[in-house]
């Protein structure tokens, strides 16, 4: 082969400082670059082979990735279909853009390296991050070809001659610069082909692997054993997501759940998905136990583009509710240099995110269909994600309401219908306004629960993270309906009746009570108000506000201090005028009042979890005293 030298088609720019500075923070990258081009290439000749287009023996089609720390080389190898002297500068020397100044020029529009090397066709040239110099040893599979060498110095100058090469395929060379020497430790590129190329379909061997075999027999015939090198796999090239469904059993899907997240719960159950039209897209997403823990459960889905790992950051293409999930997807028509620009504005995206949608509302669907009570004991796991999808998907919420269910304190469970109709018999007030009780905590709002029950009302449970927004959310959904918390207000206020309970106490009485608890209680933030309520209720009762609370409550959702979040707790003291202890206030003497009053006082803070430290010692003490 005849000598050659030139200059790769940039202009005279030297483009490769740019590279290096530019995609730093990615440079790894260059090595998943190098294994999926091997792939391609792997790809291309079996599917020559089968198309009858290539005769020959195939023989090992294994991808080889091998470091050099003495030589300060890494060397990516494979049997694909290799290259010509002439394939080389039109496939390597052509850069996609005309130089330096364009590049510069569209880089300023582009978010991360990702986005440069995809828009850019930069893929091999991601080499120069780490090398200073990159070297090409390939024989094409074509009759007759001739081995040829590919040599560039991170310059624009290249150089090919005749290369050394004697079977079919590539090997990508490249003297690792000072820079970047940990690529030479074998743990580092270990890790990289861990994430990258852990399911690639073509085999990846890395280093070296020894095990035992036999040799014979020893004098006494007993079996002798020597070690020998074996090839070392470090992929599985059929992973589950790429076979069909009715080939697999539970166990394979717990299997791969578990190598892909050692150490955790097992799932509740998963999602096939498979579908090659109006795009390609397969996966498996599994649902996990969630534990109402919200924010450490993100990230955990990885996205592929034909097996070969891009990101875990799926934002965009998976409903953001659906983020909780766990699994894989696969999607060749998402590119292997994705860009977040790309994956906003893409249509294939759009419709990949609108499909798994509706694919986990079937199979909800279907689970609870199927087996409701099996459906009813995961619903507290799967709750988050249902209630999360109703708030931030229209469309998930039309399908949600089959199987969308509210919990009560009794551990019983109700679709929206169901619940509608237990309830409105009984909590729809005098206007009209079917009014739903919850609690945040049944153990410490335990007392006003069960006030409410002796009224044949219902209470529901929302302790979920995300069931402040799902709450009003639900108001604004169903018609003629309003969530208030149980202790937002006295029963009677909470749902007011036309046959509300009236007490005797005069105006005059009325007005010497509120003196005298707000002499006890002396704290300008709890406003007393003497109410009618039932004689076996209790005689004091904290509650605030179901709107001031929801306030305060989103405030400390959104992280920020803003005009709620700063405002002091305002609270009401509802004395109870049929109970008999008032009564008793007001029939005891001035110091004998202010004990008493102090007394009910505290035990309703006591019931709401409020009384603590001095304020609880001295209750502790005075009810000695009283006893």
């Amino acid at each position: 082969m005849v000598q050659e030298k030139g200059t790769i088609s940039i202009n005279t720019e030297n483009i490769f400082p740019i590279i290096k500075k530019f995609l730093y923070s990615d440079h790894e990258i260059f090595l998943r670059e190098l294994v999926s081009n091997a792939v391609d290439a792997t790809q291309k000749i079996k599917r020559l082979s089968s198309l009858g287009h290539y005769n020959k023996e195939l023989g090992s089609l294994n991808i080889k990735v091998a470091v050099n720390a003495e030589a300060k080389t890494i060397t990516v190898s494979d049997s694909g279909i290799g290259m010509t002297a002439e394939e080389i500068k039109k496939y390597i020397n052509q850069v996609a853009f005309s130089g330096a100044t364009e590049f510069m020029e569209k880089f300023k529009e582009a978010n991360d390296a990702n986005e440069i090397i995809g828009r850019f066709g930069l893929g091999f040239y991601s080499s120069f991050m780490v090398a200073e110099k990159v070297e090409i040893q390939t024989l094409s599979y074509q009759e007759g070809a001739a081995p040829a060498r590919w040599t560039c110095d991170g310059s624009t100058e290249f150089e090919i001659t005749e290369g050394t090469r004697t079977e079919r395929g590539t090997d990508i060379i490249l003297y690792i610069n000072e820079d970047s020497l940990e690529f030479l430790e074998e743990n580092r590129i270990q890790s990289i082909l861990d994430k990258y190329a852990k399911f690639l379909p073509v085999p990846v061997q890395f280093g070296t692997k020894t095990e035992s075999v036999e040799d014979g027999t020893d004098e006494e015939g007993k079996p002798k054993y020597k070690r020998i090198e074996v090839d070392n796999i470090i992929n599985n090239t059929n992973p589950i997501w790429t076979k069909a469904p009715a080939d697999l059993k539970d166990e394979d899907y717990l299997d791969f759940y578990r190598e892909l997240y050692p150490f955790q719960d097992e799932p509740l159950f998963w999602i096939h998905l498979n579908v090659d039209y109006p795009f390609n897209l397969t996966g498996v997403l599994y649902f996990p136990k969630l534990k109402n823990d919200f924010e450490v459960q993100k990230n955990k889905i990885k996205l592929f583009s034909r097996q070969v790992f891009i990101t875990d950051e799926v934002k965009d293409i998976v409903p953001e509710f659906l983020l909780l999930l766990h699994g894989v997807i696969d999607s060749p028509d998402i590119p292997l240099n994705v860009s977040r620009s790309f994956l906003q504005s893409d249509s294939n995206v759009k419709k990949i995110n609108s499909y798994i949608s509706r694919k986990v509302a079937e199979k909800l669907a279907e689970l609870f269909k199927k087996d409701r009570k099996a459906y009813e004991t995961k619903w507290s796991d799967i709750g988050l994600f249902v209630k999360y999808g109703a708030l931030s998907d229209e469309k998930f919420y039309e399908k949600a309401k089959e199987f969308l269910l509210l919990s009560n304190t009794n551990n019983e469970h109700y679709t929206l219908e169901e619940y509608n109709a237990k309830v409105k018999d009984f909590q729809t007030d005098k206007n009209g306004q079917l009014v739903y009780l919850y609690t945040a905590d049944a153990e410490h709002q335990h007392s006003y629960i069960q006030s409410a029950q002796k009224k044949n009302y219902d209470v529901l449970l929302m302790n979920s993270p995300i069931d402040t927004h799902f709450i009003h959310h639900l108001e604004m959904k169903l018609e003629k309906t309003s969530l208030k918390r149980v202790d937002a207000d006295v029963l009677d206020k909470l749902i007011e009746k036309e046959d509300a309970e009236k007490h005797t106490l005069t105006k005059e009485e009325t007005e010497k009570l509120k003196t005298i608890f707000d002499k006890a209680i002396s704290n300008t933030n709890m406003k007393v108000e003497v109410e009618s309520q039932s004689a076996d209720h209790m005689p004091v009762t904290i509650t605030m506000e179901e709107w001031m609370r929801r306030m305060k409550d989103m405030s400390k959702l959104g992280g920020g201090m803003n005009f709620y979040g700063a405002m002091p707790d305002s609270y009401k003291v509802s004395v109870n005028g049929n109970h008999k202890l008032i009564h008793k206030i007001l029939s005891a003497d001035e110091a004998q009042q202010t004990v008493l009053a102090k007394q009910a006082f505290d035990l309703a803070l006591l019931a709401q979890g409020m009384l603590k430290g001095a304020d609880l010692t001295a209750f502790v003490e005075r009810s000695v005293e009283v006893l």
